[in-house]
């Protein structure tokens, strides 16, 4: 009770994140010009890293004030890629990064943690089965959840660890075509996130369909979340994960601040 009326629920909310039981954890990477972005072959158009401007800095310029330019992709670090992203996608309604509804940035947190497998086999591939074996453990995972995919990857440090580029293209962990259905269409997910670079294996290209995260999770009109850190520090439920992007114009993604709140 509070000066004899009921405590509402996100007057409580506030009162239990002031009083420490409840801990908002950064799942976000630093973003800066250092920051790795995708490699795709020379056909394609890349994407740019970001540069960084200064506009002013308390000088001249700007006597009381710093700010700066930003240039970059907007599939760049802890990234949103909405439905519009893909092709599979772009006829969806409501589908970009200014359309969508903002109830759908807030969802609870399913965290599978497969780091020991990465660790023998960096191609390791999420499969309903093992995904249904979590579920035996921790129960189903609810419609409109985040389903976060624990691989340890964030932990790499250096680009060319992180990219993990080979003679035959990049190599690092995501799900398998089969998961990526099932978690869209029998588990209804909001979407996926990961520690990768992208939420479809570093060696999706040469899959059939090629990158098959991306063409189900997007034609169901379903999200990604890249680039996370952090995971290790969230239960296997019980968190409640909010990633809003930009409200970018007709946007197919942005780089953003996702947070998630967990027990303490």
């Amino acid at each position: 009770m509070a000066d004899g009326q009921p405590v509402g629920i996100l007057v409580q909310l506030v009162e239990e994140l002031n009083a420490g039981r409840i801990r908002v954890v950064d799942l976000t990477t630093r973003l800066g010009p250092e920051t790795p972005v995708i490699d795709l072959p020379p056909v394609f158009a890349p994407s740019p890293g970001l540069t960084l401007t200064e506009i002013s800095r308390y000088d001249a310029r700007g006597p009381a004030w710093y700010w700066n330019v930003l240039n970059l992709g907007e599939h760049t670090g802890t990234h949103f890629d909405a439905p519009i992203h893909w092709i599979t996608g772009k006829d969806l309604p409501e589908n970009a990064t200014d359309t969508i509804a903002p109830r759908k940035f807030i969802g609870p947190a399913c965290v599978i943690d497969v780091t020991a497998d990465v660790k023998n086999n960096p191609d390791f591939l999420l499969t309903p089965a093992r995904v249904q074996t979590w579920e035996l453990r921790h129960g189903r995972i609810p419609a409109l959840s985040w389903v976060l995919l624990r691989t340890g990857w964030s932990a790499r440090t250096t680009r060319e660890d992180f990219i993990n580029m080979r003679e035959d293209g990049p190599h690092s962990p995501a799900f398998s075509r089969e998961c990526s259905e099932f978690l869209a269409h029998e588990r209804d997910v909001l979407g996926v996130g990961v520690e990768t670079i992208g939420t479809d294996a570093g060696q999706a290209g040469t899959f059939e369909p090629p990158f098959p995260n991306h063409t189900t999770m997007h034609g169901a009109g379903k999200f990604g979340i890249t680039s996370l850190i952090n995971l290790d520090q969230l239960p296997p439920t019980g968190a409640v994960v909010i990633a809003a992007p930009l409200k970018i114009a007709d946007g197919s993604g942005s780089p953003l601040r996702v947070i998630a709140l967990a027990p303490a």
